[in-house]
């Protein structure tokens, strides 16, 4: 009995043993101890971009280049960098949310337009593109009239293949379908389930339910990634657990009414409470778990709803404190740490935060 008994406490110590040694190592690549970030970029030939929403008054710049020794400057310049209230929104970042690096190493930049999350500011929202071989704005992408006033762009992915950009809208739910060529753009699948956080899902983090002055925080579609192939996209809200996708060849046809899209979007359940989603060449889906401080992968991103299997990467209480946005570049998979639910706006007015914003890097293959 004893033996026996000495024998699985060693099973279990082995088995134990063996999971801590799959988790993934994951290094500290960019720290900022005051300024908030939320989203990061990283080019083909390594540059990294970090961008810092404008919203609160500890704000200095909205998007940075981060050199090799940890230092940043303003991109793609001091100028697009310099905007405050009163001025022109249509050649400055305004509130920049997020950026993205395409297949084509261009630069793809979010600007929500919402300082303080307070509403647009003057028809500012803009999607905007830069050549990283010139550093330079290839075009200004207006928003405006596709969403409205009361609206928050949260993030984008690109088709190169077909030239089009997909964006999701936060504040209301929905997702624009942006052709790059001619510049239209139109909102759809604002009225579905999909775009919207359940309002029976209660977001608890610590045993805390998060909250700003006006109840329950709710944030509706955020996190969106295309299959490699462009087929699929994949997205969901911020404040549930759930998880959906769409053919893209549905979303790019104009001629299927919103109510015929809903009619389209596959519910793929309950997975996890992810702020961005991202997918590798390889057609595996990475996702966060803002609740319990894990990174997911997902294979078989175009397969049946069935074969879609879930593996836990890394799992870091200490360090992931709400991982918010995520790249892919050369094998490693780069998480910034928002530390949403420490801002003081959702704390009583009182922020507890303990550590620096940060950018990590995981190798993932």
């Amino acid at each position: 009995m004893k033996k026996r008994f000495f024998s699985s406490l060693l099973a279990i110590g082995l088995t134990v043993g063996a999971a801590h040694a799959q988790q993934a190592q994951m290094t500290s690549v960019f720290q900022d101890n005051k300024y908030q970030i939320t989203g990061v970029a990283v080019s083909k030939t390594g540059r990294m971009f970090v961008n810092y929403p404008y919203w609160t008054d500890i704000y200095q710049y909205a998007l940075v280049e981060i050199d090799k020794d940890g230092s940043k400057k303003p991109y793609p310049d001091a100028n697009w960098n310099s905007w405050r209230p009163g001025q022109d929104p249509s050649n400055k970042w305004v509130c920049v949310q997020s950026p993205y690096v395409d297949d084509k190493d261009r630069l793809w930049v979010i600007d929500p337009a919402s300082p303080k999350q307070s509403g647009v500011y003057k028809n500012g929202h803009k999607l905007v593109c830069i050549n990283l071989k010139t550093n330079k704005v290839e075009k200004v992408y207006p928003i405006a009239g596709v969403v409205g006033s009361v609206s928050y762009l949260n993030d984008v992915r690109v088709d190169t293949k077909r030239e089009v950009a997909y964006i999701t809208e936060s504040q209301n739910g929905g997702i624009v379908v942006l052709d790059i060529k001619s510049g239209k753009a139109r909102l759809v699948l604002q009225n579905h389930p999909s775009v919207k956080a359940d309002p029976a899902f209660r977001f608890i983090i610590d045993g805390r339910e998060l909250k700003d002055d006006k109840g329950p925080v709710r944030f509706n579609s955020d996190g969106l990634a295309l299959t490699p192939d462009g087929d699929w996209l994949y997205y969901k809200p911020l404040s549930d657990n759930k998880l959906y996708r769409i053919k893209t060849e549905f979303l790019r046809d104009e001629s299927v009414s919103d109510k015929g899209l809903g009619g389209k979007v596959e519910d793929l359940g309950k997975w996890t409470t992810t702020d961005a989603l991202i997918m590798d060449p390889a057609g595996n889906l990475y996702l966060g778990d803002i609740l319990n401080y894990t990174i997911y992968r997902i294979k078989n991103t175009s397969g049946t709803k069935a074969e879609l299997k879930r593996e836990n990467i890394i799992t870091d209480k200490e360090r992931l404190q709400w991982p918010d946005s995520y790249a892919i570049q050369d094998g490693f998979l780069y998480i910034t740490t928002s530390q949403i639910d420490h801002m003081a706006k959702n704390n009583k007015n009182r922020s507890t935060r303990t550590r620096p914003y940060e950018v990590f890097k995981i190798k993932v293959d």
